[in-house]
């Protein structure tokens, strides 16, 4: 199944939405007490990127073997996940590696799109 997979984070707060054609989920995540107004808002884009697609496996929306496009709405993220450029923040670099294993685990076929931020459907719920 192809999914379309949001997501957006500050220092507050994670959120994201995943939809297909069957299904929509959103969901929106206070950060953790040690994150918590420590981590900067790209940090925390990287945090709900991969707790939004853990989450999603959790639930059993997304499957082994799934098509999951991930809608990037900041252009160093695009640069990060498609050209693989590193970072010089070892938190993401962290996270990166955990982004990594989920989708290797679970044979997810992983396509990135850069949007413009006003399209990004999660960004309404850090919000609320």
């Amino acid at each position: 199944m192809e999914h379309i997979y949001f997501f957006d984070g500050d220092q507050k707060k994670i959120s994201w939405t995943i939809e297909n054609s069957q299904t929509r989920s959103e969901e929106s995540r206070i950060h953790a007490e040690y994150f918590y107004d420590i981590v900067t808002p790209e940090q925390s884009k990287y945090i709900a990127l991969h707790v939004g697609i853990f989450w999603s496996i959790g639930r059993f929306i997304v499957k082994n073997g799934d098509i999951v496009k991930v809608m990037l709405d900041q252009r160093s993220m695009f640069d990060r996940l498609v050209k693989n450029k590193p970072t010089d923040d070892d938190f993401i670099e962290k996270r990166m590696q955990f982004i990594d294993q989920i989708i290797k685990q679970r044979d997810l076929d992983v396509r990135y799109q850069l949007v413009d931020p006003s399209e990004n459907k999660a960004s309404k719920l850090l919000l609320s």
